[in-house]
């Protein structure tokens, strides 16, 4: 059985979409050359200045969490190789947008090369953004969600802020899953999920 059918037998990957987009969406395209013949290992894997390709399972747990949907306006904060965007590309497709959010340089283009196998770049679906992620990117808000794939300190201000009403964050925090659900313009509800490995998130 490969990487994606152990993903749905085990109950990671449960949404129709976002097991199309696992199928699609090829992880050995989205690794350095010395280390294509891994993608099918369900682990993290490491693509330079300090930084990692996510677990499989990890991204297939966090996409189930997100929720993300067609046609919706998606944050991706430490967007690292660009694999996490484009599988959100191809769930909000030619009517969404993903912003991948990488305060590494090299690591903008390395992510922007990968995503342009896809398309996505040419049709404007996926727009790349140096910076902080610890800031968002307020010039495209307010976003359906936030997906974040580095440890961040806690939820910021910047990213509730920038959030629309009944939108979600998935983050990680120290070595939780955190899943916030925007109620109301200061009410979110909060889920934690302990028990995983995130690379810091830097911030200027």
């Amino acid at each position: 059985m490969g990487l994606i059918e152990d993903l749905i037998s085990e109950g990671w990957l449960k949404t129709p979409r976002i097991i199309e987009a696992f199928r699609k969406i090829k992880r050995v395209d989205f690794l350095p050359e010395n280390l294509k013949n891994l993608a099918q290992l369900n682990e993290a894997l490491p693509i330079g200045y300090g930084q990692t390709i996510s677990q499989p399972l990890v991204v297939a747990f966090m996409l189930e969490l997100l929720q993300p949907k067609e046609g919706e306006k998606i944050l991706d904060i430490g967007s690292g190789s660009g694999w996490t965007s484009a599988l959100l590309a191809e769930i909000v497709g030619e009517k969404g947008k993903v912003i991948a959010l990488e305060i590494i340089p090299e690591l903008v283009e390395f992510g922007k090369k990968n995503v342009a196998k896809y398309n996505f770049l040419e049709k404007k679906i996926v727009e790349f953004v140096w910076g902080d992620g610890s800031k968002g990117y307020s010039k495209e808000a307010p976003f359906d969600k936030i997906l974040v794939s580095a440890s961040a300190k806690r939820c910021y201000d910047a990213w509730k802020e920038q959030l629309k009403v009944g939108g979600r964050i998935v983050t990680p925090i120290g070595n939780s899953i955190w899943l916030f659900i925007k109620k109301s313009k200061e009410e979110f509800e909060e889920f934690e999920y302990p028990g995983f490995v995130f690379v810091p998130l830097i911030e200027k």
